[in-house]
């Protein structure tokens, strides 16, 4: 029988209701009572004319949808039903087009009990603005690493998230490692023989790593059930990236599971293929026909703003020393399609800011030099430093101004500053790279940096020797960064912020090639 910890009151609150309903209602069974919206709504890759929304429910269910453009939901649109059912989790998503350009969407499910059609549960709604069409304001938000290294929904929930919200954001880059499928919790983490941290919510799901599709979608659950993350995610739409923890630590083809024993599932492309599937259910990321399981891809946010999202881990050569002298397939990291795709948007792109949205960091040194770009020697461009050359040098050729790289990973907040000045590879235009995370992760940092592209360290917030590493959001060093387009000037502003609404940090680019 499944255990569970006692939630805390937050965490119940929506579920509450509709139990109160049931026993208001003795005279219908409870196979017949309503059905229920289970993790709220969300809401992603909004652009000028359309979004995705998603939600999921207790049963199977024929979900009934309809978006305005009025929160009283005068004169509604409805849109064709779809079902929820066993093979999906009952969750569902769609895109809904033919929206008006920057005006705030309200969307409203219903659910209707396929066993019985005519009971209904109670709606359930969400908003979103759409992309501007002419220059206005626009403000995002960026962060990675939620609920890792063992700390879950704890009385206070995940505040970053509640802090970010205050900002009102026209939508929110989750940089990746969005669940932390190979992190198992505990009712309570112990310091010295001190209990420091209770996870006061806690699911089975969550007390083991994943290896069944069912327990993979039980973490991006277990993350929706925290008060915050769904206020969030119903008035915030979340534009998703993924990076390693969605699936276990440092996965590659290289991977090796075979003496951990955590694991019955020793296959990582096994794996791999359930938590890619669990991925595209429980979030509002948009289907490529293409290729239905692709990350990658470009959200245009209006004249002034282009999102390319990256996709650092699908098509990587297998993890090794990185140290290979020539670009093959075992040294790339981005792979030869998503490269091709990203020169070719990038030339076509004619909006002020090309906003790159990296699931790692360029200069850090992760994994010993193994698990991202850099590999740690500060020399000429090797192992996946070449793909990356390769391209700052095309960005540069092909005249693309006004990039700005922003990424997460490394459980710490920091601004950096690519200089060719500075670099072992010269040949790219000077660019900014901004680090935020974790959200509600354990801390860790500063990493080492790798000289080959010239990095210079502007800004850095990490735990200090004396603190040590892991530390607990409760200690406040959990990060998220903001971003402001002025649509009068075209300028971009860039703040590192923490859980506590501080501004560590900021700094305001002027863009090349731009008329007021």
């Amino acid at each position: 029988m499944p255990r569970y910890t006692r939630p805390t009151r937050r965490a119940v609150l929506a579920g509450s209701a509709a139990f109160a309903t049931s026993l208001a209602l003795p005279n219908l069974s409870r196979a017949a009572s309503r059905p229920v919206f289970t993790h709220g709504v969300q809401s992603g890759d909004v652009d000028l004319s359309s979004g995705m929304i998603w939600t999921r429910t207790d049963r199977p269910a024929r979900i009934r949808m309809e978006v305005s453009t009025t929160e009283s939901f005068a004169h509604a649109r409805q849109l064709a039903s779809m079902d929820a059912l066993p093979a999906s989790d009952f969750s569902i998503k769609r895109l809904v087009a033919g929206l008006p350009s920057d005006q705030d969407i309200f969307y409203r499910f219903t659910a209707a009990d396929l066993s019985e059609t005519s009971v209904l549960s109670a709606p359930i709604t969400g908003r979103f603005r759409t992309a501007p069409s002419t220059r206005r304001d626009i403000r995002f938000a960026w962060s990675g690493d939620t609920a890792g290294q063992g700390w879950g929904i704890d009385d206070d929930g995940m505040a970053t998230y509640a802090t970010m919200a205050q900002h009102s954001p026209d939508f929110f880059i989750h940089s990746g490692d969005t669940i932390y499928a190979d992190g198992p919790m505990t009712d309570e983490v112990e310091k010295d023989g001190q209990v420091i941290w209770k996870n006061t919510v806690l699911t089975d799901d969550k007390r083991k790593v994943a290896e069944t599709l069912d327990e993979f979608r039980g973490q991006w659950k277990y993350n929706m059930l925290d008060d915050h993350v769904r206020a969030m995610n119903a008035h915030v739409p979340t534009f998703m990236q993924w990076d390693d923890h969605e699936v276990v630590n440092n996965w590659s083809d290289s991977k090796d599971l075979m003496a951990d024993d955590r694991y019955t599932e020793k296959s990582v492309h096994m794996l791999q293929a359930r938590a890619t599937r669990a991925f595209h259910e429980m979030t509002p990321l948009r289907i490529t026909p293409t290729e239905p399981n692709r990350v990658y891809r470009k959200i245009n946010y209006g004249p002034m703003l282009d999102v390319f999202f990256l996709d650092l881990r699908s098509y990587r050569g297998p993890n090794s020393d990185n140290m290979q002298t020539e670009l093959t397939d075992a040294a790339r990291i981005l792979g030869p399609d998503q490269m091709a795709w990203l020169r070719r948007e990038l030339s076509a792109s004619s909006a002020t800011w090309k906003v790159i949205a990296c699931d790692m960091p360029i200069g850090l040194v992760v994994g010993g030099g193994q698990e991202a770009v850099a590999n740690g020697d500060s020399g000429a461009a090797k192992g996946r430093e070449l793909e990356i050359a390769e391209l700052l040098r095309f960005i540069k050729a092909a005249k693309i101004d006004n990039t700005v790289w922003f990424t997460a990973d490394v459980h710490y907040t920091a601004a950096h500053f690519y200089n060719p000045d500075k670099a072992q590879f010269q040949d790219f235009e000077p660019f900014w790279e901004f680090v935020s995370g974790p959200l509600h992760a354990g801390t860790f940092g500063p990493n080492d940096m790798d000289m080959t592209f010239g990095p210079q360290v502007k800004y850095v917030k990490a735990p200090t020797p004396e603190q040590g590493v892991n530390l607990p959001p409760s200690m406040g060093l959990q990060f998220f960064g903001l971003v402001d387009i002025d649509g009068r000037t075209q300028q971009m502003t860039v703040r590192l912020m923490d859980r506590a609404n501080t501004e560590l940090y900021a700094v305001t680019l002027d863009p090349k090639g731009t008329k007021l």
